[in-house]
């Protein structure tokens, strides 16, 4: 089966609400494609080798959360922009990215994916409006930090980066995927045990030890695998299109 790219579009943007965050990237269709999508590849960044595969699978359409035109970058199209637009363009392929509206959607956002993956009982939002990109919640029963930090090992693929607050146990905790590490400070005003993002920069160490909150470090990429895919499944689901995952592998 097959959907125009303007009613894919449309049922995107109703599902998502770009309209209610303020991003630092233009949210929905990026670089457009043909008009009817029959096939659709998801993955977590639109890098070359993304594409390619989305080229050798014959896909109309390409939807990630890592997309182009981010604020603050140089606007030439040049180099590694040229050739990324030049392989769309080329091959009349769709590029489609949703970053903090796929973050902060209820059930299929990142963070609403990951703490399905884990188990988390999410009680709310960590920031007081109606999508937060942030969560927080509880574990089903008291963890260790290198029992949590096994367990996020074993779901994710990847062996994340435990810094200790402390020897309290982990029973409520806070996460933001990706590279939301500078939220710690708002976990900790939640009172929680322990926060779990995508990366870690130095300071969050010391904030870590010094306010006696753990943090994990589980990886950018590993944490934001799961929101794209609810998503494609979702207009899978919706319009009987194709749709095929594909994961490019990043250590970060």
């Amino acid at each position: 089966m097959s959907v125009l790219l303007k009613d894919l579009m449309q049922a995107l943007d109703e599902e998502l609400q770009p309209q209610l965050f303020r991003d630092y990237c233009p949210n929905g269709l990026q670089v457009e494609g043909k008009n009817e999508v029959k096939k659709i590849i998801t993955g977590v960044t639109a890098c070359q080798a993304l594409i390619d595969k989305a080229v050798e699978l014959k896909a109309d359409a390409i939807l990630v959360h890592h997309g182009y035109f981010w604020k603050g970058e140089d606007a030439s199209v040049v180099g590694m922009k040229k050739r990324r637009i030049e392989t769309l363009l080329k091959n009349d392929i769709s590029l489609i990215a949703y970053h903090l509206p796929l973050d902060g959607h209820p059930t299929m956002g990142n963070n609403a994916q990951l703490a399905k993956l884990m188990g988390w009982q999410e009680k709310g939002g960590m920031e007081a409006k109606p999508r937060s990109v942030g969560s927080w919640g509880e574990v089903d029963s008291p963890l260790t930090l290198d029992e949590l930090g096994r367990k996020l090992e074993i779901k994710l693929g990847r062996k994340p980066l435990l810094i200790s607050g402390g020897d309290h146990p982990v029973k409520t905790l806070a996460w933001c995927t990706g590279g939301a590490q500078k939220l710690i400070e708002d976990a900790a005003q939640l009172g929680v045990d322990a926060y779990v993002s995508g990366e870690i920069s130095e300071s969050t160490v010391h904030f870590a030890r010094e306010n006696g909150i753990h943090y994990i470090s589980a990886g950018h990429h590993a944490t934001e695998r799961y929101g794209v895919q609810a998503l494609g499944k979702w207009l899978e689901d919706k319009f009987g299109v194709e749709h095929i995952n594909v994961d490019i592998d990043s250590p970060v």
